[in-house]
């Protein structure tokens, strides 16, 4: 099997395999990809994890955290989802994604189980299921010290779940999401993601509301675990295209600086510190200057990215109300009432209505393309709402080159432009910035 077998290998199979529908049981469960992975020596029992789970942020603590692990000089796994350009961005040791022949070799192998378990009519893994394999087998191929692994979706039934016993659990921001499969309440999402959560385990909770939180301090007490309740900065010190400054009271008034833009970065970067810390007194070897280093150094593709500058042009992974309402608040931070010509494209099932509620009033105009999903809207349906809803204007592109190219066109120097809506178009963007 080559790189592109075991890619359309992947890509061929459901990204939720339907299980077989038992009277009275989920129709998600662990059972699949804990058979797979027993078949293949439980890779997943041999590392060492910080369990990362959210609505919205995840990626970025992760990167956070994966940075400050490698400046302390351990090997670290980081497995995330999904990927903006490479597939093989998805499974990493350190800065380094997955080499295209190991990743067709570990398919290889992950397949030959797979056929054997369909051939005894058990459930065939899903997509996620299949690269959390791989990336587990790769992992312990390669002796990790420590694994920074990102929850697919919700937490109790994902396939990540499948770890015993993480150094750390870390829970990012909570919000309405995916709420035709987690629940239709924070509430109900929280209960989903504290899941995760394993017998005396250490957990690191950002700040929510006082029912979330009582969800997450709940599971904690029924596991005997450690709930910490993390903190935000306490100061702003300075924010530019080159990157921002924040206080974290918390943690001895100490300042800290990243590269990462957006106005929500200094809160996870703040997270990031916080797991740090408790890993320190759980034995870990991480030094300040570790820390420090690590938050500066992180790199976290798609979120508000500048790509270029006159006319800059920002992609953000935004793709549901809370994402965009912090978009919204980084625009407002970096280019004040500047109006912005945006690039979007979003899928159906989506709360696209609220989305776009909070981005109109800043639009100078709109180019709207179709995502790469089935669940996609139509870039010609997406226009006609925005027209209907109060856009100053609003042109449907037959694919994000086009939508790219157009809106360079119509913009002057002094310009932005920001590409957002679905990290399943964004990549490309990005891509042709990049050549």
């Amino acid at each position: 099997m080559n790189y592109e077998e075991a890619l359309n290998y992947i890509e061929s199979t459901p990204k939720f395999s339907p299980k077989k529908v038992i009277p009275g049981k989920e129709p998600f469960n662990l059972e699949t990809i804990t058979e797979l992975l027993h078949r293949l020596g439980d890779p997943q029992d041999h590392l060492r994890y910080v369990h990362v789970a959210g609505t919205n942020g995840k990626g970025s603590t992760v990167a956070f955290i994966s940075s400050i692990l490698m400046e302390s000089g351990m090997k670290v796994g980081i497995y995330t989802s999904p990927f903006l350009i490479n597939f093989t961005e998805r499974i990493r040791i350190g800065k380094d994604e997955i080499p295209q022949d190991d990743l067709a070799r570990l398919t290889d192998k992950v397949k030959v189980h797979i056929e054997a378990m369909k051939a005894e009519g058990l459930n065939a893994p899903s997509e996620f299921e299949i690269v959390c394999a791989v990336a587990f087998l790769y992992f312990l191929e390669n002796n990790c010290d420590i694994v920074v692994l990102e929850v697919g979706l919700g937490g109790r039934l994902d396939a990540t779940n499948v770890i015993k016993h993480p150094e750390l659990a870390v829970i990012t921001t909570i919000a309405l999401d995916h709420t035709e499969i987690l629940g239709d309440t924070l509430e109900k999402i929280a209960a989903e993601k504290a899941g995760i959560i394993k017998e005396n385990t250490q957990v690191l909770l950002y700040p929510q509301p006082a029912s979330v939180e009582e969800v997450f301090a709940k599971v904690c007490r029924e596991n005997n675990s450690v709930l910490h309740k993390g903190k935000l900065p306490s100061k702003l010190l300075s924010a530019d295209i080159t990157g921002q400054s924040f206080e974290l009271e918390a943690d001895g008034l100490h300042n800290y600086k990243i590269s990462l833009l957006g106005s929500y970065q200094i809160n996870n970067a703040a997270m990031a510190v916080q797991a740090a810390r408790i890993l320190q007194q759980n034995g870990f070897t991480i030094s300040d200057e570790n820390i420090r280093t690590g938050l500066l150094r992180a790199e976290w593709m798609g979120r508000f990215e500048l790509l270029q500058q006159a006319p800059d042009v920002i992609i953000d992974g935004s793709h549901n109300e809370e994402g965009v309402g912090v978009l919204v608040e980084s625009l407002h931070q970096y280019f004040n009432d500047k109006k912005i010509l945006f690039i979007t494209g979003v899928l159906s099932d989506k709360a696209y209505d609220k989305m776009m509620a909070e981005i109109i009033p800043l639009a100078k105009c709109f180019y709207t393309v179709t995502p790469p999903s089935p669940r996609a809207l139509s870039a010609e349906a997406l226009a006609s709402y925005l027209l209907d809803n109060g856009a100053p204007a609003a042109v449907a592109c037959d694919k994000p080159e086009a939508a790219l190219m157009q809106a360079l066109s119509d913009a002057s120097e002094d310009d932005v432009i920001c590409a957002f809506g679905s990290l399943y178009y964004i990549g490309e963007i990005r891509s042709l910035l990049k050549k």
